[in-house]
């Protein structure tokens, strides 16, 4: 099956993967208004489909994504109240929503980064569940080169990977560095000189588990990485019994006991 959510991300799914894949390549995949509304869209219909396993988010041309068109954006001021508002009880605005809304998908999410990843590109890699890198990607939290903060989650997505005093001089900074650095740094999952084949292979083998357990497996830790030892704890044990004996598990368990393969269900709601 493939479809396009718009002509700036465009959508395409086979055998239960995912291709997500931000197209304006004449401006690096810089981020416009249409840009950011493509990108929304995409994660909220992905999250509604039961049938994904994995998602691969991708740009094309020479780069990943080089941040933020801030000349394009701000030939109408009004564009950065609709960044910033936050609709309702939301925890996140629009800004925002491009790199957080990728965690709150169940299915677990790839990064596949080249060229540039720059400012709210790299926002947005650093919601993917993983990132895996050519060597030589640049990469920068390029915001206060501009005069400002990164303001696209990475003040939840950032604190993950790193000590606080790296995150403050990246920030501070805006310095680039290669995916090499980044990789010894914890930003970036896997160097791969093919990292398109890599990320692909890996989306293969996450679609052969238990969609219930690879989506339960995400929540877990996204909901327990920073929490009390008392919530943590709850929530391995609130998950766990949703998990049991429902017809995935099942399946499972038959596949570990030598029974003839049987496909797993389409993922359920945890």
């Amino acid at each position: 099956m493939s479809s396009s959510k718009s002509d700036r991300v465009q959508i395409s799914i086979e055998n239960g993967i995912a291709m997500v894949t931000l197209n304006r390549p004449e401006k690096y995949n810089g981020l416009d208004m249409p840009m950011f509304h493509g990108i929304t869209d995409a994660a909220k219909t992905l999250k509604k489909d039961r049938s994904v396993r994995a998602i691969i988010l991708s740009g094309t041309g020479e780069a990943f994504c080089s941040g933020l068109d801030i000349k394009t954006v701000s030939r109408n001021p009004a564009n950065f109240l609709r960044l910033l508002f936050k609709p309702g009880r939301k925890i996140s605005n629009l800004a925002q929503d491009v790199g957080y809304l990728w965690r709150d998908l169940p299915a677990p999410v790839i990064a596949v980064t080249h060229g540039y990843c720059f400012g709210g590109g790299l926002q947005i890699a650093l919601g993917a569940d993983f990132r895996f890198s050519t060597p030589d990607c640049e990469f920068s939290i390029m915001e206060s080169k501009w005069g400002l903060i990164p303001d696209m989650s990475l003040a939840v997505t950032l604190r993950e990977l790193m000590p606080i005093d790296l995150a403050k001089e990246l920030t501070m900074t805006a310095r680039r560095f290669s995916g090499t650095e980044a990789r010894a740094m914890g930003l970036v999952s896997r160097i791969c000189d093919d990292p398109m084949a890599e990320a692909l292979d890996f989306a293969r083998e996450l679609a052969e588990r238990s969609p219930d357990a690879v989506a339960a497996s995400k929540l877990l830790f996204n909901r327990t990485w920073s929490a009390t030892d008392r919530d943590a704890l709850a929530w391995e044990t609130r998950l766990q019994k949703k998990l049991l004996a429902r017809t995935n598990q099942r399946i499972a368990v038959a596949r570990n006991s030598g029974e003839p393969d049987k496909p797993f269900v389409d993922r359920r709601n945890l």
